[in-house]
């Protein structure tokens, strides 16, 4: 006679409600812009533009509790003797599917692991966008995520911190 085993929610195949979840859905370029005011004349001079790199990102809801957006946003500007030389700004994009993590874990994967995600995609669009325009390409170096986004909670911390101002009626 053999015993049967209850089933065991460890085991292959058995759903498991509880474990977190991390995917990729899509990766796409939600929007593109290229500037170049000065053209043809700015590539007739022999002046060195001073470039400019600036990073956002920003996470949406797209479908509670499970689908979420994320957009890391890149601009570029190049400069030369006050006038722009050249202007590149993209918007990285990602859906990503998460689920099961308390909320401050949340927050650091939608403000660390996603943009990590994003920025070799952002990095190879501007820099695309960039020689296609004519100039030598801008390579967006590594940025630590971590540390953006560390810095961001201390600046909130410290913004809460702060009395309210007093209203007078």
């Amino acid at each position: 006679m053999s015993e049967q085993q209850p089933a065991n929610p460890a085991t292959p195949g058995a759903a498991d409600t509880t474990q977190a979840i991390f995917n990729i859905e899509k990766i796409y370029l939600k929007d593109m812009s290229l500037e170049c005011p000065g053209a043809p004349k700015v590539f007739l001079g022999n002046e060195t533009p001073q470039v400019n790199v600036e990073v956002h990102s920003g996470a949406s809801v797209v479908e509670a509790g499970a689908l979420y957006e994320v957009v890391l946003t890149v601009t570029v500007t190049a400069k030369a003797a006050e006038r722009t030389v050249f202007l590149v700004e993209a918007a990285q994009a990602g859906l990503f599917h998460i689920r099961n993590l308390a909320p401050q874990d949340l927050d650091a994967v939608l403000g660390i692991l996603c943009p990590t995600t994003l920025l070799p995609y952002a990095r190879e669009a501007v820099s695309g966008a960039i020689q296609r325009a004519g100039f030598p390409p801008v390579v967006l170096h590594h940025m630590d995520f971590n540390q953006i986004y560390a810095q961001a909670a201390q600046a909130q911390k410290a913004q809460q911190a702060q009395p309210a101002p007093a209203t007078v009626n």
